[in-house]
């Protein structure tokens, strides 16, 4: 669960797995990348980032995506999405990166 002064939460649900609450918005972006900075290096194979617990997401959600894509590729980490948010699978697709998201 997050603070008030939180806007996004990261908690564990299973190896590998995680559950995503809050925000993914240009406000939460910072508190997201903090709080997710060491998970691709301390994992093996295959992590999984469910997004069901995720009330607003905008454009910098998407670019958190891409780069928690990113770090987790650099870790040698497949990264998969679960229950992304419409606005997201939206703008993703409006921005053709829809395809290199792997979407449960």
């Amino acid at each position: 669960m997050i603070t008030r002064a939180e806007l996004f939460g990261i908690r564990p649900a299973g190896p590998g797995h995680y559950t995503l609450e809050g925000e993914l918005s240009f406000a939460s972006a910072d508190q997201a990348l903090q709080k997710t900075a060491k998970i691709f290096a301390a994992q093996a194979q295959t992590t999984v980032f469910d997004l069901a617990g995720i009330a607003k997401a905008d454009s910098a959600g998407l670019a958190l995506l891409l780069e928690w894509l990113r770090q987790a590729s650099l870790g040698g980490v497949e990264l998969h999405y679960a229950n992304l948010p419409r606005q997201l699978l939206t703008m993703a697709r409006v921005a053709g990166v829809d395809g290199i998201l792997i979407i449960d």
